[in-house]
């Protein structure tokens, strides 16, 4: 078994916060170049284990894990996509993004089952992973817990979100954040159905957009744009089939397989970015370093590309006391992470008309639906779509 840190005295080299991807990946590498760690999760592992969030996984991201002999549940049981569906009031079309730019496809994995795979392999090889551990104070080489327990560690690296104790111990020490609020909220609904569709569907409405994400054979995340300050509870099961029926015009393109609905959510469309993930000896990774919208599907991406960047450079400052990794970490991380926000950004603007029957909705719908009718005509526009699309 890994060694137990309950001593108050003794010292941990990193103190992960988060139990997510990306702290689980950081976590796996440590481990892997013999630098002793310890990761802390607020929730109980039932729910870090069945929390269903992305599902899209990038090239580069299945490449890293592979490479780093976490890839193995992936490739028996993730689902290669790609093409995507695009339908509005002028028909529908369907683009396979994996003959244009790069050629590259996504991997279709659920998130929860990628955290499962990097928990089974964290803790087969005896590493120590803490759960119901909130995180209350994080200090330099000090973590302190709800229950007063304390985890001293020679790095710290804040893995647990854009609300985590440890962005907030960064941000008081002056670290300034950009910040974008797109005006979109998502109604996110987890149905018990299988796809209705071969991968993923893009439908936009004068009513807002409605989005179909293919999981498992069982299983359908749809998205629904819906008013800001929109009350999940207030939405059924027959009024978001019936909802989702209309803006994807099933009428025209045949009906979607109903089920029950599992989860609902309401997704404010924010994205934000640090201008420096991290100093001394306190870093990030993840959604903590920034958070991206779920327009694009770059989050969980950028959680294990970010990962596997910290996990050498916290090891050379371990081990040979060489810190050059650390100080080139923003550097090797911020041009990445802003390539896919300005992805992000574009794609937010294609699926989002302005709502209304005025001179200017007319306008802006009018302009949403030329920039589709560039990706569905245009070879050079397709290519650069695809590039981004599963680039990371």
């Amino acid at each position: 078994m890994g060694k137990r840190f309950d001593d108050a005295t003794a010292q941990v080299g990193v103190a992960i916060v988060g139990a997510g991807p990306a702290g689980l990946v950081l976590a796996n590498l440590l481990l892997d170049q013999g630098i002793d760690c310890v990761v802390l999760e607020r929730r109980e592992r039932a729910a870090v284990e069945s929390r269903a969030r992305a599902g899209f996984l990038a090239a580069t991201a299945v490449e890293t894990l592979t490479r780093n002999g976490l890839g193995d549940g992936l490739l028996a049981r993730g689902r290669t996509h790609r093409t995507c569906l695009f339908r509005g009031e002028r028909g529908e079309f369907t683009l396979d993004y994996s003959r244009a730019g790069r050629r590259e496809p996504h991997t279709v994995y659920p998130q929860q089952e990628l955290v499962r795979d990097l928990l089974t392999a964290y803790l087969s090889r005896g590493g120590d992973l803490r759960f119901g551990a909130r995180v209350t104070r994080v200090t330099p080489g000090l973590v302190r817990l709800h229950d007063g327990d304390e985890v001293r560690a020679r790095y710290v690296a804040g893995c647990d979100g854009h609300r985590g104790a440890t962005r907030a111990a960064l941000t008081a020490r002056g670290t300034r954040t950009a910040r974008w609020d797109h005006g979109v909220t998502w109604l996110a609904v987890l149905a018990a159905a299988g796809p209705s569709m071969a991968a993923v569907g893009y439908a936009l409405h004068e009513r807002g957009f409605a989005g179909h994400m293919a999981r498992t054979d069982t299983v359908t995340r749809y998205y629904l744009q819906v008013p800001r300050g929109t009350d999940p509870a207030d939405w059924s099961d027959d009024r978001i089939w019936t909802e989702l029926s209309l803006r994807m015009r099933t009428a025209e393109h045949g009906p979607l397989r109903p089920g029950a609905v599992l989860e609902r959510t309401v997704v404010d469309l924010r994205c934000d970015v640090l201008e420096r993930p991290g100093a001394g000896r306190l870093w990030l990774a993840g959604d903590a370093a920034g958070l991206i919208s779920p327009s694009a599907a770059k989050g969980a991406n950028l959680a294990v590309v970010q990962a596997a960047t910290l996990a050498p450079a916290l090891a050379a400052a371990l081990a040979h006391g060489d810190s050059k990794g650390l100080d080139r970490y923003a550097e090797d991380c911020l041009p990445r992470v802003w390539r896919a926000h300005e992805f992000s950004h574009w794609m937010s603007g294609l699926l989002h008309g302005p709502a209304g029957h005025g001179p200017e909705a007319r306008y802006g719908r009018a302009l949403q639906y030329a920039r589709l009718e560039s990706l569905r005509t245009s070879r050079a526009h397709q290519d650069h779509f695809a590039e981004n699309y599963t680039g990371v």
